[in-house]
C-alpha cells in the first residue's frame, strides 16, 4: 500500500516530535500494510516552513536510520503546501517539492480549514497550466466546502484531484465529516484516500479500518481505485476518474 499523505519527519512541523517518534510511526505503519509512506510536512501554513531542501534532506536520513533498524518502509519525500497566489511562480522557480515522475507530477495543496480563498480556482489553474496536477488534501474538514461542495465539484470538474484523510471516513472527526466524506466518495469527488498520520496515539494512520469500512460500503472495486491511484501518482501515471457528481444539499422550506 502507499499512503501519500504523513508527518513523519521528526521535529519539523505538529507531526513526529523526535526520530524515535518517527520510527514508531514507521512501524505502525508497516503493520497497516503501508510498504511506501510520503512524508509531506506543513508549508507556508502559518505555522511552519519547511523548504524543499531541507525536506529532502531529512527524507533521506530518515531513510538511512530506517535501514538501520531494519524497517521494511520507503520514505517518499513530499509537501503539504497551503494555498497562496505565487505557488505556480515558486513550481516554475523548482522552489516547492513535487511528487511523482517526470512524466506526471502532482503537488499536494492545502486550503484553510474555515474557508476557500477567492484566487483558489485561478491559483490551480495555474498550476495546471505548468504540467502539474493539484491534489486538495482533506477538503472534507473544510467548513465552506461543507456546506457550499458545489464549490468543490467546480474545481474537481476543473481537473484538480482531492484526497480525504482516513480517520475522516471512520468518524474520527466527527459525525458531520464522516458523513460529508462518505458524501465526496459517492460523488466521484475525491480520488485517494491518505492516513494524514501525524503520531501513533491520537492522529494514526487507521487505513486497514478505513478501507474494510469503505468495502463494505462501496465494494471492492472503490478499494481498487484508491490504492491503484495512490501507485499512479508514485509511478507518474495518470489517475483514474470517474465523471464528478454534485451532492445533493438539503433545503429548508419557511414556513410563511
Amino acid at each position: 500500500m502507499i499512503d501519500l499523505h504523513s508527518h513523519i519527519l521528526p521535529g519539523v512541523d505538529d507531526g513526529a516530535n523526535s526520530i524515535e517518534e518517527s520510527l514508531e510511526l514507521a512501524r505502525l505503519a508497516v503493520k497497516e500494510g503501508i510498504q511506501t509512506l510520503y512524508a509531506t510536512p506543513h508549508h507556508k501554513n502559518g505555522s511552519y516552513v519547511n523548504e524543499r531542501k531541507s525536506i529532502l534532506k531529512a527524507s533521506e536520513s530518515l531513510n538511512k536510520v530506517m535501514q538501520d533498524e531494519k524497517i521494511p518502509l520507503k520514505i517518499m519525500p513530499g509537501q503539504e503546501v497551503r494555498i497562496y497566489g505565487e505557488i505556480a511562480e515558486d513550481v516554475e522557480k523548482a522552489e516547492l517539492l513535487l511528487i511523482g515522475t517526470q512524466h506526471g507530477q502532482y503537488l499536494l495543496v492545502e486550503l484553510p480549514s474555515g474557508h476557500v480563498p477567492r484566487y483558489t480556482e485561478r491559483v490551480l489553474f495555474d498550476i495546471q497550466l505548468l504540467g502539474i496536477t493539484p491534489i486538495i488534501v482533506h477538503p472534507e474538514r473544510n467548513a465552506e466546502i461543507i456546506e457550499r461542495p458545489d464549490i468543490l465539484f467546480n474545481l474537481v470538474d476543473k481537473g484538480a484531484l482531492t484526497q480525504v484523510t482516513a480517520s475522516s471516513v471512520t468518524g474520527y472527526f466527527g459525525k458531520k465529516i464522516k458523513k460529508f466524506s462518505h458524501d465526496l466518495i459517492s460523488a466521484n469527488l475525491t480520488h485517494f484516500i491518505a492516513s494524514d498520520a501525524h503520531n501513533t496515539k491520537s492522529r494514526s494512520f487507521n487505513m486497514i479500518q478505513t478501507y474494510d469500512e469503505i468495502e463494505k460500503e462501496y465494494g471492492i472495486d472503490m478499494i481498487y481505485l484508491f490504492k491503484e491511484n495512490a501507485e499512479a501518482v508514485l509511478l507518474g501515471d495518470s489517475v483514474y476518474k470517474e465523471m464528478p457528481q454534485k451532492i445533493k444539499t438539503k433545503k429548508f422550506l419557511g414556513i410563511f
